[in-house]
């Protein structure tokens, strides 16, 4: 663990997320995943958390470590297809994760994500944080119509509103 990186979560408090985060932000990063939903049968959430706390921070865990911990607590590997997927900021380290159910991983695989994750982190080191959100919603909305296109009346199994934690 770095003192480097420990600095920056308890620098980076929760707020700046919010800020960067905003209500209309964040109603525009929902209208995205309505739309990209409305190409296929797959699911989507978006979660951004401002940095670690306390015990997740002094056991050093990683970006990849704690979007698990969210897709799992958001239930997003609960829906019928097996299709969810979780596109997660650790704002703190501007670290992107995607963390995807077996139905579709499978198809778009390991290298398939971390490209999506990089073109998002690309826009985030240029300061553009909703268009790399968005970004990379419509590119996994794109892997998502190929392998899951959309099918007749689906339920929407999981909520579209962002999460900032």
């Amino acid at each position: 663990m770095g003192i480097k990186r420990i600095g920056k979560h308890l620098v980076v408090h929760h707020w700046q997320a919010r800020r960067v985060f905003n209500r209309s932000v964040l109603a525009r990063i929902e209208q995205a995943i309505a739309a990209g939903e409305a190409t296929h049968s797959g699911q989507m959430r978006f979660a951004v958390e401002g940095a670690l706390d306390g015990a997740a921070l002094l056991r050093d865990q990683t970006a990849r470590e704690r979007a698990l911990d969210v897709f799992s607590h958001l239930r997003i590997w609960d829906t019928e297809l097996n299709n969810g997927v979780l596109i997660y900021l650790l704002f703190a380290d501007h670290r992107v994760e995607i963390v995807a159910d077996r139905g579709i991983d499978i198809h778009v695989g390991h290298a398939g994500w971390e490209n999506i994750c990089h073109d998002m982190e690309a826009e985030f080191r240029r300061g553009q944080f909703e268009a790399g959100v968005v970004k990379g919603i419509e590119a996994v909305s794109q892997e998502l119509a190929k392998h899951f296109p959309p099918q007749a009346p689906r339920p929407n199994e999981l909520p579209d509103v962002p999460v900032v934690i």
